[in-house]
């Protein structure tokens, strides 16, 4: 096993815990690199570690950031603030180990800062970084992929970020395991909702006509703000 893949035989022993080489995330990452380059694309690492994997989405989508932000040379820097936080609200991770988990936020953390600051200049401020912040917070968790809980016993919930119209944000919240096993195929349209007892109790999943599945209804939504603000309806 190759230097650096471990940190402790002993973690290795409890948990399973061995780190992917850059080697290997990049060329696994290839495999779908249109949508690594792809500012909105959504990634889910169920077992992020300290973030070998989304480390380098966050760092691809950065660089699709910048590249979309400029007309003529000239970068937007509104524009490109804007969309280097779309870059964070599409990437998700579950961790089992708090230390991983903490290490794995500290270090997207720094990387989109160091980007936000280089290409902002004299308008990086305070604002986006708290939002930056806050996102990674609620988009980097410690939990059980395979049981789908938090250590604590309570559902692995996660917030979806979308952008609705100009520089609002609207935000909402679901549930994984509703997730994971929502989206079951439909032979026709149902009239009503479902709610489908022996997957998960209490939830409700609405029929998508887009792509003919069940989806599950978010647990809690918020109302659209300025994604400046999104602090505020926590």
């Amino acid at each position: 096993m190759a230097k650096g893949q471990i940190k402790s035989k002993e973690r290795v022993a409890d948990h399973g815990e061995v780190f992917t080489n850059e080697r290997e995330v990049n060329a696994m990452l290839d495999l779908v690199k249109q949508e690594t380059e792809r500012i909105e694309s959504r990634f889910l690492e169920p077992a992020c570690g300290d973030g070998n994997f989304l480390a380098e989405i966050l760092s691809r989508k950065l660089k699709a950031a910048l590249k979309a932000s400029k007309f003529k040379g000239k970068v937007f820097t509104a524009d490109y603030e804007k969309k280097a936080i779309t870059a964070l609200t599409s990437i998700y991770g579950v961790e089992l180990l708090q230390d991983n988990r903490d290490a794995c936020i500290e270090r997207l953390y720094k990387i989109w800062d160091k980007e936000y600051t280089k290409v902002m200049k004299t308008e990086a401020n305070d604002t986006a970084r708290t939002v930056a912040k806050f996102v990674l917070d609620h988009n980097i968790l410690c939990g059980d992929t395979l049981t789908m809980l938090k250590a604590d016993g309570s559902p692995i919930i996660f917030a979806q970020w979308d952008f609705v119209t100009g520089d609002n944000i609207k935000r909402r919240d679901f549930r994984l395991d509703e997730l994971m096993k929502g989206g079951k195929d439909a032979k026709e349209e149902p009239t009503d909702r479902l709610s489908i007892e022996n997957m998960v109790p209490h939830s409700t999943f609405t029929y998508d006509k887009m792509t003919g599945t069940w989806m599950p209804d978010p647990i809690k939504e918020y109302p659209p703000t300025d994604y400046r603000r999104i602090t505020d309806y926590d």
